[in-house]
C-alpha cells in the first residue's frame, strides 16, 4: 500500500468513526480495502475485493453503505444503534430494494436523524437492507405516512 492509499484508508476510517461511532472505521474497513477515485482524484468508492463497502458522497463527505458494508457495520454495532425495525409482513418487499414506509416501522433508534445512513432489520434483528433515513427515529415510529427509509440496497 503506498502512502496515498494509507492516508485514504485513515480518512475513510475517520469518517466512519465520526458517522457511526468510535471503532466503527476499523470494523467497517479492513486493511485489504482499495479505492476507486473520481476524475478529480478524490476517493469515491471503498472496495473489498470486487464488493463495494461504501461510497463517499461528494456533496457532504458522508458514507453511504453497500449491502456488504452494511453487513460489516451490522456485525460491529450493538442493537439498537442505527437500526430501524420493520413489520415481518414487509420484510421481503424491503429486502427487494423497495423503500421502508413509516407505517411499517415497529421501532427505531431514537438517535437517528433524517439523512443518517441506517440499517433496516426485521423484528428478529436480521439485516434486511440499508439506506438513508428520511425521518428521525422518533418520527418514524410516530408517523403513519411517508417514507421512513429510502432504501439503497436490500439483502441479496
Amino acid at each position: 500500500m503506498n502512502c496515498f492509499e494509507t492516508s485514504s484508508h485513515e480518512r475513510v476510517r475517520t469518517i466512519a468513526d465520526l458517522q457511526f461511532g468510535r471503532g466503527m472505521g476499523a470494523a467497517l474497513f479492513p486493511d485489504e480495502v482499495h479505492f476507486t477515485r473520481s476524475t478529480t482524484g478524490r476517493v469515491r468508492n471503498v472496495m473489498l475485493g470486487k464488493e463495494r463497502l461504501a461510497t463517499i458522497r461528494a456533496q457532504d463527505g458522508r458514507l453511504t453503505l453497500g449491502i456488504v458494508g452494511a453487513r460489516r457495520l451490522y456485525a460491529a454495532l450493538p442493537a439498537p444503534s442505527y437500526r430501524v425495525v420493520l413489520l415481518d409482513e414487509v420484510e421481503e418487499f424491503v429486502a427487494a430494494g423497495k423503500n421502508a414506509m413509516a407505517r411499517h416501522v415497529i421501532s427505531a433508534d431514537p438517535a437517528i436523524r433524517a439523512g443518517d445512513e441506517v440499517l433496516v432489520v426485521g423484528s428478529d434483528d436480521r439485516l434486511v437492507a440499508t439506506g438513508t433515513a428520511m425521518l428521525s427515529g422518533a418520527e418514524m415510529t410516530a408517523c403513519m405516512y411517508g417514507v421512513g427509509v429510502n432504501v439503497r440496497s436490500g439483502r441479496e
